[in-house]
């Protein structure tokens, strides 16, 4: 099969490779979509000791069921597999669980025309939703799952807080239309690439700044900030930012460098929330919220072919895409 190989930093190889292997319990999935997402990035960098050359990257998948008893299904995949046996998966906190695996880290991914995966990890799509939306599943789940935290500990409704979410990528563009779609009309955003708050502005669902060269519009000031960067400036970004008695939503993992004011979070009350991927009901609600159009008609979709994989990381490496995400499909569909 033709597949988008991470081979070494900065390096993404376009090539044949063996069609997989499913273990027991797996099925084969033709893809139709897989979105290149920040951690395939980060990958890409270097800067991701799990995710080792050569490997297929990938994990933001839509395609159709070849084997087993969904076989000819239109699915959405659930990357995250867990033992679905500890306390955390029993519990309902499944992404918590320590036997965790993800396609795309240590496992083949789906940057290819097709991937193995539990059958358990499978979710039904409706049959006319559009392949190239139900891709974003996965990212929107995160966003989605980081305001469900946020909801649980907010002492009024999310509808009257006064937000900001750092970065405009994927997961901050996405939580931003999340929070448009549950009534939050106070949501400010951060982004430093010109290209991106051009694209998002047109989503009407956050008022855009650039960090680098404007103030921030309400120091002290925000009920919720959403760290959808994760590094050490933006985490002295979001300790600035919030109010007292507020809410930092970290959802970022860029890295672990310094930055949060641990002070202010004692003195001030400020809860800091951490957020780790999702759950199955969260890949469910996603897929719902994206087929009803909750989130917008996601016309900032940029989609390419598999076989343009390497362009594409590299425009996303030196920011010259406006697009929050990039969907790559096999070349055949296109």
């Amino acid at each position: 099969m033709n597949a988008l190989v991470y081979t070494d930093t900065q390096e993404v190889t376009y090539r044949r490779e063996p069609l997989p292997q499913p273990r027991e319990g797996d099925v084969r999935v033709d893809i139709t979509a897989t979105a290149i997402c920040g951690s395939d990035m980060h990958a890409y960098h270097g800067k991701d000791a799990r995710r080792v050359p050569p490997l297929i990257l990938g994990h933001e998948v839509s395609g159709i069921v070849l084997d087993g008893r969904y076989a000819g299904q239109r699915m959405v995949i659930n990357p995250l597999m867990t033992c679905g046996e500890c306390e955390d998966c029993v519990g309902g906190r499944s992404n918590l669980c320590r036997h965790r695996e993800l396609i795309g880290m240590y496992l083949p991914g789906a940057f290819a025309e097709q991937v193995a995966i539990a059958e358990r990890n499978l979710l039904p799509i409706p049959a006319d939703m559009n392949p190239i939306h139900a891709s974003l599943a996965e990212p929107t789940a995160t966003g989605l799952h980081a305001v469900a935290l946020v909801e649980r500990v907010l002492p009024r409704p999310l509808s009257e807080a006064h937000c900001l979410v750092i970065g405009g990528g994927a997961i901050g563009l996405l939580t931003a239309l999340i929070l448009k779609a549950k009534g939050c009309v106070s949501v400010d955003l951060a982004e430093t690439n010109a290209l991106r708050r051009s694209s998002i502005e047109q989503q009407d669902c956050a008022n855009c700044f650039n960090p680098l060269e404007e103030a921030l519009p309400s120091p002290n000031g925000y009920d919720v900030v959403f760290d959808c960067v994760g590094c050490g400036a933006t985490r002295r970004s979001a300790s600035e930012a919030v109010r007292p008695g507020g809410i930092i939503s970290h959802v970022g993992l860029q890295d672990d460098a310094e930055g949060l004011d641990t002070r202010k979070l004692t003195l001030q009350e400020v809860i800091f929330l951490g957020n780790y991927c999702y759950t199955r009901a969260d890949m469910q609600a996603s897929i719902d919220m994206l087929y009803r159009g909750q989130l917008g008609d996601l016309s900032w979709i940029d989609v390419r072919p598999l076989s343009t994989g390497a362009q594409a990381f590299t425009d996303l490496h030196n920011g010259k895409v406006a697009a929050a995400k990039i969907v790559l499909q096999p070349d055949t569909l296109l």
